[in-house]
């Protein structure tokens, strides 16, 4: 399993291992802010999912500019935006209760997200090659895991700074404001990541090469951005209203899901040797659906949780497989957009469905979200497989039928 990790180019690595700190800063908002904003900062419910709603808005509006910026001028401009953003964002939300104020945010952390989206996939993708592009995605989603798990831990931080006398509000911003100027001192360092050249400059808006393999991904995407909306960034939420759980146990408890996914992904890159990409993604995701529709009938919150765990390492143990499936597919020259595009497309329905997810978790609805969720679900493993079975990525093609990768008119959050 270890030798397939052998050989990944010592950039590609390099950027992997520095997004691990930026990694661990967005485990930490995922896991807590559905808590943090209603419960900590008096946000009413509604109100926050229309925060995360405008972090994604924002998201798919720059997603398509960034995109074009970082194919024409630079990838690492974009990260190192990106970076920033999302550090800023985080001090924000500690330090204010004022809603307009929290939307000013959510406008930063957006561009953030999309300024990351449209450059780290790209970036690792032309380091990589087409020999270990998957490798590389599965080594950046397992410490990806792992820092997002560092992130759930760090939440229960809260009760150590209680301890030294601060209440509750007081430990929460203390924390938010630490892991946002941590995420920040690792700017400098995304220096040492050098540009890759770009072949060829762009004209136009739209990617003109890549258009018909990203309109198929895209019909896949949009429904599983829906269902993972309704329930997904909400669990620290659906847990407390479903058993009384606070964040300072549910965070650490999310905290292991991560984790234990991270020990899992990384047999990412033998499950696609074995099976092939689009198999081993369509097997896996599947598998996911039984398991979500068993965790709002659990009884007690250890056999919810333990539901979850399983349905998270099933879900995403995929998730570097479709990455390396839209960066192998895609021209390379337009990497930045698809990214850009795959990110934007995800996030916006994404985040208009956790609205309806804070709606109907709010009323005590709470099995609903997850019901609607396996329906979509369903569906967008069924089109993934049908518009993707016949796909064929440079590295794993047979001789006589291999795809090249600038032709493409035949047959990329937590999900």
């Amino acid at each position: 399993m270890f030798s397939e990790y052998r050989g990944i180019p010592d950039q590609a690595k390099l950027l992997i291992y520095l997004s691990f700190i930026p990694n661990v800063a967005i485990g930490f908002i995922y896991t807590d802010l559905s808590y943090f904003l209603p419960n900590v900062q008096g946000l009413a419910p509604t109100l926050t999912g229309v925060v995360g709603s405008a972090m994604g808005i924002t998201l798919v509006a720059l997603s398509i500019p960034l995109g074009i910026l970082a194919d024409r001028h630079g990838r690492r401009k974009m990260l190192l935006l990106g970076n920033v953003c999302a550090s800023l964002s985080l001090i924000g939300f500690a330090l204010t209760t004022n809603f307009a104020l929290y939307l000013v945010i959510a406008f930063l952390e957006g561009t953030g997200e999309a300024a990351y989206a449209v450059s780290v996939s790209a970036l690792i993708a032309d380091k990589a090659g087409d020999q270990k592009r998957t490798a590389a995605f599965s080594l950046l989603a397992f410490l990806g895991w792992v820092a997002g798990a560092l992130g759930g831990f760090i939440i229960s931080s809260v009760l150590a700074l209680q301890g030294l006398g601060l209440d509750a509000r007081e430990a929460h911003v203390v924390l938010y404001v630490v892991v946002g100027l941590l995420n920040l001192s690792i700017t400098p360092l995304l220096f040492k990541i050098t540009e890759s050249p770009v072949s060829q400059v762009r004209k136009g808006i739209l990617p003109r090469k890549s258009g018909d393999v990203l309109k198929k991904y895209i019909a896949y995407s949009i429904a599983i951005a829906v269902g993972a909306g309704l329930f997904v960034p909400l669990m620290s939420f659906w847990f407390y209203k479903a058993y009384a759980v606070t964040d300072a146990v549910s965070g650490p408890v999310l905290g292991v899901t991560n984790l234990l996914t991270a020990a899992v992904v990384f047999m990412s890159p033998r499950l696609a040797r074995r099976f092939g990409l689009v198999k081993a993604t369509v097997m896996t995701q599947a598998s996911s659906m039984a398991f979500m529709l068993a965790i709002p009938s659990s009884p007690t919150f250890a056999v919810a949780a333990s539901l979850y765990l399983v349905r998270v390492f099933l879900m995403n143990l995929s998730n570097p497989l479709t990455q390396s499936l839209i960066m192998g597919l895609v021209s390379p020259e337009e990497r930045g957009m698809a990214s850009g595009i795959t990110a934007s497309l995800w996030r916006l329905p994404n985040s208009l469905s956790q609205i309806a997810g804070y709606y109907l978790i709010g009323l005590g609805l709470l099995a609903l979200p997850f019901y609607i969720a396996t329906g979509l679900y369903a569906v967008g493993i069924s089109v993934f497989w049908f518009v993707f079975k016949d796909a064929r990525l440079p590295e794993e093609a047979k001789p006589q039928v291999t795809v090249q990768s600038s032709s493409l008119d035949g047959p990329e959050a937590e999900r």
